[in-house]
């Protein structure tokens, strides 16, 4: 049995999804489907928000993080190291913490110096150290949500412009696009006051969170028609 722990590093819950569902995910799903699955629940979860349902966009958003892990998963990046080498503690634009991109206004971008002692040991880290970069009181819950849906278009974007022409550049861009969507998806909980790693813990408490079973038995037909 696994179980999500509060704990974990962004890593160890990758490799917690890989052992979850890499088995039905290979033997199921394409690239394609893990990437349009992962659109859907971001996509419900932003439904949460426009209707003020938060309980529908914690759920929601938890499991779009899972297929996000998943497409991870399949093309074999690191997503805990890709996140971390974009934000190292910083906006990866302006290099500033908190972010002071709408005072600066720069041209290019900045560069700047990565303190491996910062880097963030846990899941929850990561979240807290994008509220410092990204404080939720800056914007809107409304705002915080078009920008994850900006970047999962960037993302899917990305995946299909490098399985047209698979160039090294393009694949680099993935790893780019998967931080960036991590940054949005903790930001749109920072301005929900959604506590991810808490919420993993209660949400995989036994094996795949709906079907309780390792690895996860659940099938096409039945990831198709799941609601949360």
């Amino acid at each position: 049995m696994v179980h999500f722990s509060r704990k974990y590093s962004l890593d160890k819950f990758q490799k917690m999804i890989q052992e979850m569902y890499g088995l039905p995910d290979d033997r199921l799903f394409s690239l394609w489907d893990l990437l349009s699955n992962q659109e859907r629940f971001t996509m419900r979860a932003l439904k949460g928000i426009r209707k003020g349902n938060i309980k529908k966009l914690k759920a929601n958003l938890l499991i779009s993080l899972s297929w996000l892990l998943a497409v991870a998963n399949r093309l074999h990046i690191n997503t805990e190291d890709a996140t971390w080498k974009r934000f190292p503690a910083k906006c990866s634009y302006c290099g500033k913490n908190p972010c002071q991109c709408k005072v600066i206004k720069s041209s290019k971008k900045a560069k700047f110096f990565r303190d491996i002692t910062v880097r963030p040991g846990t899941l929850a880290g990561f979240q807290k150290m994008f509220r410092s970069i990204y404080p939720p009181e800056s914007r809107s819950l409304f705002e915080a949500g078009v920008h994850l849906a900006e970047e999962m278009g960037e993302l899917s974007e990305t995946v299909h412009c490098f399985l047209g022409e698979h160039q090294k550049k393009q694949f680099g861009q993935i790893e780019t696009e998967l931080a960036d969507y991590i940054s949005c998806l903790f930001g749109v909980a920072n301005s929900a006051k959604i506590d991810v790693a808490k919420e993993l813990e209660k949400f995989y408490w036994k094996n795949c969170h709906d079907c309780h079973k390792l690895p996860c038995e659940c099938n096409f037909t039945t990831v198709a028609k799941f609601k949360s």
